[in-house]
């Protein structure tokens, strides 16, 4: 009896260990492949605050979000 319960508790965690990291890997990939933000994005939002940026300026930007993903 507690041998059963024991093994269901063991599988859970093991499947929700297992399932962090594969959620996790996916995520990151998913990101990668389509960043949430673009060099235009940056662009238009520079704009918008009412300064016409630099391409090194949006470069800056995209390396500084790269660097925290």
């Amino acid at each position: 009896m507690w041998h059963d319960i024991l093994l269901v508790v063991i599988g859970l965690i093991i499947g929700l260990v297992i399932g962090f990291f594969v959620s996790r890997y996916v995520m990151k990939r998913y990101m990668k492949k389509n960043p949430p933000i673009n060099e235009k994005m940056i662009e238009a939002m520079m704009s918008s605050m009412g300064r016409k940026p630099s391409q090194k300026q949006v470069r800056q930007v995209m390396n500084q979000m790269n660097r925290y993903m």
